[in-house]
C-alpha cells in the first residue's frame, strides 16, 4: 500500500539532508519521491555507477561499503546518495539492504527541479552536504 502524502512529507522533513527545507520544498519532493522495496541482501546502489537518485531508508536497515569494508549503517531516516544526485559523477560507495528495506526515492530531475525553484532549498541542502564532507574528512582545518 502506497504511503500517504502526509508521511512522505513527514519522512522529507525529518531526513537531515532536507531539514531546513520550506513546506513548499518539502511537498514537491513528496509529490515526486516514489516507495521502492529491497529484499536483505539486495545492493540498493552500486559503488562506481552513475546514480539517477537519491534515497531515505523508511524502514530496514542498510550498511554503506567503500572499497570492500564497511564504513557505515544507516536506519530509518537516514540518507544515501546525495553526492551522485549532486555532482552527476560516479557513486563513492555501495548501499546493501540488510534486512527487507523500504526507501523513499527521489530522482536526481526532481530534485534538480525543486533545488531551480526554490532556492533558500538548493542552500539548505548544501550546507548539510557540507558538514557531512567536513565530518568524513580527516583534515578539519579548512
Amino acid at each position: 500500500m502506497p504511503l500517504p502524502a502526509s508521511r512522505r512529507e513527514s519522512l522529507i522533513s525529518g531526513c537531515p539532508l532536507f531539514h531546513a527545507l520550506e513546506p513548499v520544498a518539502i511537498t514537491a519532493l513528496a509529490a515526486a519521491a516514489v516507495e521502492v522495496e529491497y529484499p536483505a541482501g539486495r545492493t540498493i546502489a552500486r559503488e562506481g555507477e552513475i546514480g539517477t537518485g537519491l534515497f531515505i531508508v523508511e524502514e530496514g536497515t542498510v550498511h554503506v561499503v567503500r572499497g570492500g569494508t564497511t564504513v557505515a549503517h544507516l536506519v530509518p531516516g537516514d540518507f544515501f546518495g546525495e553526492l551522485s544526485v549532486l555532482d552527476g559523477g560516479p557513486r563513492i560507495a555501495a548501499v546493501v539492504a540488510d534486512t527487507p528495506t523500504r526507501c523513499l526515492a527521489v530522482a536526481t530531475w526532481d530534485l534538480e527541479r525543486v533545488l531551480h525553484d526554490e532556492p533558500g532549498a538548493a542552500l539548505a541542502v548544501l550546507r548539510v552536504v557540507a558538514a557531512r564532507l567536513r565530518e568524513a574528512s580527516s583534515d578539519h582545518r579548512s
